[in-house]
C-alpha cells in the first residue's frame, strides 16, 4: 500500500504525461515513449494509471476516514448511554448492515449525479454501520471498568468519557477496522466509476476500466493486455495489500486473539 500512496502522491512529478491529453496515436502498444500504451484517444495509460492511484486512494480514504468517525461516535454514545438509546442505534445499525452496499451506492449516485463529494459520502454511509457495532461492544466491556466509572462519576459526559477513555483504550482495534473498511472502499468506488457513476474528469482505475470495457473490439486485439489489465490488476493489489496490512494488525490489535495465544 505504501508504493501505491507514494506514486499517487508523486503522480505530478513522475508521469511522463498529462493524463488527459493526447500524447500520441491511438492504441500504441507499450514502447518506450509509451511503457503501457495508449488507449483509443492516444492518452498515456501509465500517466492515467498513476494518477488512478491519486484519485481512487483518496476517495476512498476520505469515505473510510468519514465512515470510522460516524462509526466510533454512535457506536461510543449508544455504548456509554444504554438503554432505549442503545437499542434504537442497534436496531439502525442492523437495518444499515442488512441494506445491499453496491446497489444502494449506485441509485444514490444515479439520483446525485456523479460527484466525488457524493461518492464519498455514498461509501461512508454504508462503511460505518460494522465499526459502531464493534465499537459499542468494546465500549460496554469498558464501561464496567473503574475508571470509566470514576470518570462518569465525577461529571463527565460521553464525549468526554468517549475522548479521554473509550478512543485510546479502543483506538488500535479502530485502526485496524478502519484499514479494512478502507480495502472496501475502493472496491466501492471502483465500481462506481466502472458503470459510469463517478466523476469522469478525474482519472481513477474504475474509470480506465469503464472506457476500455466499453470500446469496440476491445478484445479482438492485444490492446486489452496494456489497456484494461493493469488498472484491474491495482485494484486487486491495492485491496489485497489493505486485506494483507489488516490481516497483520489483527493479533496485536484484537482483543480476541489473546484468547488463542
Amino acid at each position: 500500500m505504501g508504493t501505491f500512496g507514494f506514486l499517487g502522491l508523486l503522480a505530478p512529478l513522475i508521469a511522463p504525461y498529462d493524463p488527459h491529453a493526447i500524447s500520441g496515436a491511438s492504441l500504441l502498444s507499450p514502447s518506450l515513449h509509451h511503457l503501457l500504451g495508449t488507449n483509443d484517444l492516444g492518452q498515456d495509460v501509465l500517466s492515467q494509471l498513476l494518477f488512478g492511484a491519486r484519485e481512487s486512494l483518496l476517495v476512498a480514504l476520505a469515505a473510510s476516514s468519514l465512515g470510522t468517525v460516524v462509526g466510533v461516535v454512535l457506536g461510543a454514545w449508544a455504548g456509554l448511554r444504554g438503554g432505549a438509546i442503545d437499542v434504537v442505534a442497534m436496531r439502525t445499525v442492523d437495518v444499515a448492515l442488512a441494506m445491499p452496499a453496491l446497489p444502494l451506492l449506485i441509485v444514490v449516485a444515479a439520483l446525485a449525479g456523479p460527484n466525488d463529494l457524493v461518492v464519498v459520502l455514498a461509501v461512508a454511509s454504508v462503511t460505518w454501520p460494522p465499526i459502531a457495532r464493534i465499537v459499542r461492544g468494546q465500549v460496554l466491556s469498558l464501561r464496567s471498568r473503574g475508571f470509566v466509572g470514576a470518570a462518569r462519576g465525577f461529571g463527565g459526559g460521553s464525549l468526554y468519557v468517549t475522548r479521554r477513555h473509550v478512543a485510546p483504550a479502543a483506538g488500535p482495534l479502530i485502526a485496524s477496522q478502519f484499514v479494512d473498511v478502507a480495502g472496501t472502499a475502493i472496491v466501492l468506488y471502483s465500481g462506481l466509476a466502472f458503470l459510469g457513476l463517478a466523476n469522469a474528469s478525474t482519472s481513477s482505475w474504475g474509470g480506465i476500466l469503464n472506457r476500455a470495457a466499453t470500446y469496440p473490439g476491445i478484445y479482438d486485439s492485444l490492446a486489452w493486455t496494456w489497456w484494461l489489465v493493469p488498472a484491474g490488476l491495482s485494484i486487486t493489489l491495492a485491496v489485497l495489500g489493505f486485506a494483507l496490512l489488516g490481516l497483520g494488525m489483527e493479533p496485536g490489535f484484537n482483543p480476541r486473539w489473546a484468547r488463542f495465544s
